[in-house]
């Protein structure tokens, strides 16, 4: 367990209790009776206190805290709807005191590990009060190399995770994202991808175990939770369930020395047919390696003439030799070059990946603080059929008028295409040729910027609506986009849940609500995307044969 973020709290709380009362815009009647603060703290055991890990607006460290795991500047303004506490729990006991106090005082808790939320729906709410429960402190990797196996806490870091691992092991690594500063908690219950997902399938195809405190405040394991729940944090994100303390993971075996490279063409050095070509075959190569395939708007050889650059960037689990031999046979019009492979472990191409420098130290995976830090906005498409040369040069054209959205297409095949759509609450599968992230950032401040950059997004969406999937449109959860719908969670929650449900989670969304229904009927553990329950009026969901729980609706 990790240490609570420094402060010099005193034990002469109960001063500040009038403050915390007038914060609340719309109090309910139990919740002025009794504050927060003074909940949790009757709620704590005495040997783990608790009154060192809680921070409210009326010190001066509150703000610190809380923009330390702000990853989207579009969520660090005046404007921003602010906490009325933050949790920075240290122990399980913390853990289970927020649960309680939540719904005593009927106050929102929203849980926060990495901050990485593109919406920051972890830390930000259209309701108030509420309040943040931040796992930062949950950060233990205890790595067993005899069984292959790890337990990593929640609020464990991506490279926090590569690190433990490589420490103890030169061929073992972990399917999971290119990004060190994201956390466990919400990266793993959102499905979890990365550049081995087609040799290994995704994060939440490679968990065994969890450790989760539910509605009730009970600490349960896989075993205690029934298989229902524990299929539905795996997927279909931790927090409309449960808080998630930490997964077991099985470790997967990566070769001592891999190789990476990034190859890039302009459309005037024919990356027309070079991007149709790996349209063709990234899906198809071999699943060893991983050629993810990036646009965006450069200037071109006239610098008052824009063109598109398209970056080939990969890791292959193996030698150069075999790689340029592989590439020679199945993606020659790449022309890859032996200059441009470089081999290096596992564990260095976590950073190659993150464009740390070359030989930058293993130990930078530890580092907090992200390389950019920005205002941004993400959306998320499926591609099932090839897009034709004209369909490319036009979506490129569509491109340069908008200049700054940039285009990321992940090749799916190999595992990918071998695990039942069912099997979690991720559902897509077979029949993916990739997945499509469209991503803009921007330096500017302000609502109006924002407004700009994220219209600029949302037409680079709509042109790409031709090629995306249809009926529905599907999304991946982890690159949350409020576009797709909100929920207010009010009578409506499982309506205005469904819009968004069926493109996160296609024929997987129904059982979801049946498990959520069963397990949180009060649907306390609620968020502007999360999971709805089944009000007592409502008809039964129907399901895919076996696809379903039988359980009851809510009472």
């Amino acid at each position: 367990m990790g240490t609570s973020f420094p402060n010099s709290k005193t034990i002469y709380v109960f001063s500040l209790l009038v403050l915390f009362l007038a914060s609340f815009s719309s109090p309910s009647e139990a919740f002025a009776n009794e504050t927060l603060t003074q909940c949790l703290i009757s709620h704590s055991q005495p040997s783990h206190p608790i009154i060192s890990a809680i921070y409210t607006p009326a010190e001066s460290s509150f703000s610190t805290v809380l923009q330390s795991y702000i990853r989207n500047l579009r969520f660090n303004t005046s404007d921003t709807p602010k906490p009325t506490l933050i949790l920075t729990a240290v122990h399980e006991s913390h853990v289970q005191a927020a649960i309680i106090c939540a719904q005593k005082l009927s106050v929102q808790m929203k849980i926060r590990s990495g901050g990485h939320d593109y919406e920051g729906i972890s830390y930000v709410s259209i309701s108030s009060p509420f309040f943040i429960l931040d796992m930062l402190n949950f950060r233990s990797v205890d790595v067993n190399i005899e069984a292959e196996t790890a337990w990593v806490q929640a609020g464990a870091t991506l490279g926090e995770v590569y690190y433990g691992i490589a420490a103890k092991s030169k061929v073992h690594g972990f399917p999971a994202g290119v990004c060190p500063t994201v956390g466990v908690g919400g990266h793993f219950s959102g499905g979890g991808y990365g550049n081995m997902m087609r040799k290994y399938g995704l994060s939440v195809d490679n968990i065994v175990d969890a450790r989760i405190i539910d509605i009730n405040g009970e600490i349960l394991d896989r075993e205690s939770m029934g298989e229902d729940l524990f299929w539905a944090i795996r997927g279909g994100g931790g927090a409309s369930f449960a808080v998630v303390l930490a997964y077991k993971i099985n470790l997967v075996r990566v070769p001592e020395t891999v190789t990476v490279f990034s190859v890039q063409r302009t459309w005037e050095q024919n990356a027309t047919e070079v991007v149709y070509k790996w349209e063709q075959v990234a899906p198809k190569l071999n699943e060893d390696l991983f050629i993810r395939l990036v646009m965006d708007v450069v200037n071109g050889t006239n610098a008052r003439e824009k063109t598109i650059r398209a970056t080939f960037l990969a890791l292959f689990l193996g030698d150069a030799q075999r790689l340029l031999s592989l590439m020679g046979d199945s993606f020659p019009e790449l022309g890859l070059r032996s200059s441009d492979c470089i081999e290096m472990s596992w564990v260095e191409s976590t950073l190659y990946w993150t464009n740390f420098p070359i030989g930058t130290a293993v130990d930078a995976l530890l580092s907090r603080t992200p390389q950019v830090l920005t205002h941004l906005k993400r959306k998320s498409d499926y591609v099932k059929q090839i897009i034709p040369k004209d369909g490319l040069e036009l979506i490129w054209r569509r491109m340069i008028e908008l200049e700054r959205p940039v285009l990321t297409f992940n090749p799916y095949g190999g595992k990918m295409g071998e695990v039942a759509a069912n099997s979690t609450p991720f559902p897509h599968r077979a029949g993916n040729l990739w997945k499509v992230q469209y991503a803009t950032n921007w330096d500017e401040d302000g609502d109006e910027a924002a407004r700009h950059y994220i219209e600029l997004t949302r037409k680079l969406y709509g042109y790409m609506t031709p090629f995306a999937s249809k009926n529905p449109r599907e999304a991946f959860l982890n690159y949350r986009d409020l576009d797709l719908g909100i929920n207010h969670n009010g009578d409506e929650s499982y309506e205005e849940g469904k819009v968004y449900g069926v493109k996160y989670f296609k024929g997987n969304f129904n059982r979801l609500v049946e498990i959520k229904t069963k397990v949180d009927p009060s649907n306390f553990f609620r968020n502007e995307q999360s999971i709805p329950v089944l009000s007592p009026v409502k008809k039964k969901v129907k399901c895919p044969t076996h696809n379903c729980i039988s359980a009851g609706h809510s009472q």
